[in-house]
């Protein structure tokens, strides 16, 4: 009997709620804290069914649990329990931890459910995951803030990398042209020089051809100077960004004989230069005056590389959709060793030692060609000849890209 009125007390007097059902569901007693915890009386709470203290559709579930234990006899929710929403009186729904045991009482089966408020324990936890995601976001906005710094700092180092590559090449090409400079102004002056003496000589004693001679010789050497500081200049215009192109109509067919007379005077002795056109029309819209800079800058290295008793090539092909101009020489052509860097400025062939020559005539010919939304494309084999095309599209409209091309003849794969 004292045990009996001890385990009474302690039921009676435990902070966790305990209700006791039978197989059907019914309540048959709850300790006090379970009413209180329900906000039900005893009276209230004995005789209904359990589901009533559990939301739907738990409590709904309720009676299939039984039904599994009378069937297996293992309960789905002895020992540690589960979580479910249990209901206060007033529909107030709360988080609590059901655990079921059974027993036996005057020959029944009875179900003791222990029901534990998990309100104190959700709510900590709720500020703990606020105060974790909190934690978080500063933390992710410090990280951001840390990338955002690496990531500029990268992007400064970049910049430096790029000024320092920048500052190699112009130091290197600043090396390459005084090396350049001081041997292409030598030769043409020293030319000069020597020309200019004879010809006090030979004026001293009346030898008319003579003197026609070496002032021709002087002309020559002259126009090469003017040839080298045009290219730098037309360079630095380029890179200043003071060079702009004009595109206006023209008739190429008479632009090319101009160049033609104007730079034939330099041919070497049997050396012929043929010119044809095709196409429906010679009309054609592009910068006249980057054009000419181009088929002189092509012609002179045709002559230049050339032999005497060689033929040189100018044609210009008008289509529907594009222009193109041509020259072709048989002179000594192009390694192919050289070939991908024929572009570069101040970069001549290897096979060039001895003739004069800056490296700057092909570039700025691709770079003018560029300005006026052209490609340039070539074939060359050595000691055979080689052939320049510069083609552009009839479409006014500037692309804002440039390239090398060089694919089919009519520029159809491009």
């Amino acid at each position: 009997m004292k045990d009996a009125a001890l385990f009474k007390a302690v039921i009676e007097n435990v902070v966790d709620g305990i209700v006791v059902i039978n197989k059907n569901g019914l309540i048959r007693c709850v300790n006090p804290s379970a009413c209180l915890l329900f906000g039900y009386t005893s009276d209230e709470l004995c005789g209904k069914n359990v589901s009533m203290l559990m939301q739907a559709p738990e409590g709904a579930r309720h009676a299939g649990y039984v039904e599994r234990y009378e069937l297996t006899g293992q309960a789905a929710i002895i020992g540690k329990g589960r979580e479910v929403k249990a209901v206060k009186k007033g529909g107030i729904v709360f988080p609590a931890r059901l655990a079921v045991g059974e027993a036996s009482h005057e020959d029944q089966q009875v179900y003791i459910g222990i029901i534990h408020d998990l309100s104190l324990e959700k709510e900590a936890e709720e500020k703990l995951q606020k105060y974790t995601n909190k934690l978080e976001a500063v933390v992710e906005e410090r990280t951001g803030f840390l990338k955002n710094i690496v990531h500029t700092l990268e992007q400064a180092k970049d910049e430096v990398n790029i000024s320092l590559q920048k500052e190699r090449e112009v130091n290197r090409l600043k090396t390459r042209f005084v090396s350049m400079a001081s041997h292409e102004f030598r030769t043409p002056l020293s030319g000069i020089q020597l020309s200019a003496s004879l010809i006090e000589y030979y004026y001293n004693r009346q030898d008319k051809q003579k003197v026609l001679s070496h002032l021709k010789k002087i002309k020559v050497s002259v126009g090469e100077l003017t040839a080298i500081l045009d290219d730098f200049l037309s360079v630095e215009k380029i890179e200043a960004g003071k060079l702009k192109s004009c595109f206006k109509e023209f008739d190429i067919r008479e632009m090319c004989l101009e160049v033609m007379a104007e730079v034939g005077t330099q041919s070497k002795p049997k050396q012929k230069i043929r010119y044809k056109h095709k196409g429906d029309t010679t009309t054609v819209s592009l910068d006249c005056t980057l054009l000419r800079h181009c088929l002189i800058n092509l012609l002179t290295n045709a002559i230049k590389y050339s032999g005497e008793d060689a033929f040189i090539h100018i044609e210009t092909i008008i289509n529907s959709k594009m222009y193109h101009l041509r020259v072709r020489d048989n002179g000594i052509g192009i390694p192919a060793n050289d070939q991908a860097n024929l572009f570069e400025a101040f970069f001549r062939a290897q096979n060039t030692t001895g003739i004069q020559g800056t490296g700057l005539g092909l570039n700025i010919v691709k770079r003018y060609a560029d300005m006026m939304n052209g490609f340039v494309r070539f074939e060359s084999v050595e000691n055979q000849g080689s052939v320049f095309t510069i083609s552009f599209p009839i479409a006014k409209k500037k692309a804002n890209y440039s390239r090398v091309c060089v694919c089919d003849e009519d520029h159809s794969s491009c």
